[in-house]
């Protein structure tokens, strides 16, 4: 069973870049498809990203497209989240979640392992 941990959150200048990643224990990330999420106050959890197990594939939500790039190191069993031109819209905590199925979508109910999360605050 895997376990993930994020990383990389904080608080940054509207414009601003973060890089956050996505550490996996107890197993092999490359035998998962991973995908990120991210939870706005007061609304629900949307899938922003997600990235097959080669990587040759990516999804992206039309919100975060053009803005954010999702890759993998499998050798360092991380994948991460380049998340580029922030605007105070993308304020939220960013999830990483995995599962061992084959997807390109952004179904939250696909994922069943996630991480505890990592805040990211686009403020002035």
């Amino acid at each position: 069973q895997v376990q993930l941990v994020e990383s990389g959150g904080g608080l940054v200048q509207p414009g601003g870049s973060l890089r956050l990643s996505c550490a996996a224990s107890g197993s092999t990330l490359n035998l998962y498809t991973v995908a990120w999420f991210r939870q706005a106050p007061g609304k629900q959890r949307e899938g922003i990203s997600c990235i097959t197990r080669s990587g040759r594939i990516t999804n992206y939500a039309d919100s975060v497209k053009g803005r954010f790039t999702i890759s993998r190191d499998n050798a360092k069993n991380t994948v991460y989240l380049h998340v580029n031109s922030l605007n105070t819209e993308d304020t939220g905590v960013y999830y990483c979640a995995a599962t061992q199925w084959f997807t390109t979508g952004l179904d939250r109910s696909t994922y069943n392992y996630w991480g505890q999360g990592t805040q990211v605050t686009v403020s002035s």
